[in-house]
């Protein structure tokens, strides 16, 4: 799988690619990454890539000139185009998922008060919001999309580690412990001791519904649950009526 990404900042990406399981998945040539500065393709010789918006208003819009040019230079037929925006789609499990099918994927990183409204109709298939905040880098949202795509590929992160990962089946994770066994008089569960992998298979789905159940719990809406896991569910809800009737004779 290859990505290119365009930026004005490509510096701030070179870190990134660079470390970790990431330069492991390069090295091996599962993944590759092109970086294109729009700076290059600007026509001005101070090189200029934004300028104020028409109808007046704060900050500034990056130019469609030096976009454009750059996405003809990579090549752009038949590969999927990205542009990270507050305004996008919302980023989510599925649709990482749905991109990692790619074998190109081209991410234009936005910068000031975002692109021209012309190089998103023309070029752009998916604008893709990463959550509902505002960052002042749209590389550091293109990061958020290449990481949560390139790891789904095959040959980077075993097929097991992912299998019960948070949203990969509709529930978050449970949580994990390693050693020490005792931790400042914190004790690791006696189940995950026990060597019994029916109980320990049981206490994880438990804790993965509880979490699911405190955090998120619109996850539960659209998971198809079996009837143990309808049994344990249910019982967590009883737990958590409990403890909020009793909060609030407290209070």
């Amino acid at each position: 799988m290859k990505v290119s990404i365009l930026t004005l900042f490509p510096e701030i990406l070179e870190g990134y690619f660079s470390s970790s399981i990431m330069a492991k998945a390069v090295d091996r040539g599962l993944f590759s990454y092109r970086l294109i500065n729009f700076r290059e393709f600007a026509f001005d010789r101070h090189r200029t890539c934004d300028d104020a918006p028409y109808g007046g208003g704060a900050g500034m819009v990056l130019k469609p000139e030096p976009v454009a040019k750059a996405l003809d230079s990579v090549g752009i037929a038949g590969k999927r185009v990205i542009y990270p925006s507050p305004s996008g789609r919302l980023f989510r499990q599925s649709m990482a998922e749905e991109f990692s099918r790619e074998e190109e994927l081209v991410i234009i990183c936005g910068r000031y008060e975002g692109l021209d409204q012309r190089i998103i109709d023309r070029y752009v298939d998916d604008e893709v919001c990463v959550g509902d905040y505002v960052l002042s880098s749209g590389e550091v949202a293109a990061m958020v999309i290449t990481d949560a795509v390139y790891r789904l590929r095959e040959g980077i992160i075993s097929a097991e580690s992912l299998e019960e990962e948070s949203f990969s089946d509709g529930l978050l994770e449970y949580p994990h412990y390693t050693r020490p066994e005792v931790f400042e008089g914190d004790k690791v569960p006696e189940i995950l001791l026990s060597g019994h992998h029916e109980k320990i298979r049981e206490w994880r789905m438990r804790q993965r519904l509880a979490k699911t159940l405190r955090n998120r719990p619109d996850l539960l809406e659209n998971r198809n649950l079996d009837d143990g896991e309808k049994r344990l569910l249910e019982e967590l809800r009883e737990i958590q009526e409990i403890r909020e009737e009793r909060t609030h004779e407290y209070h």
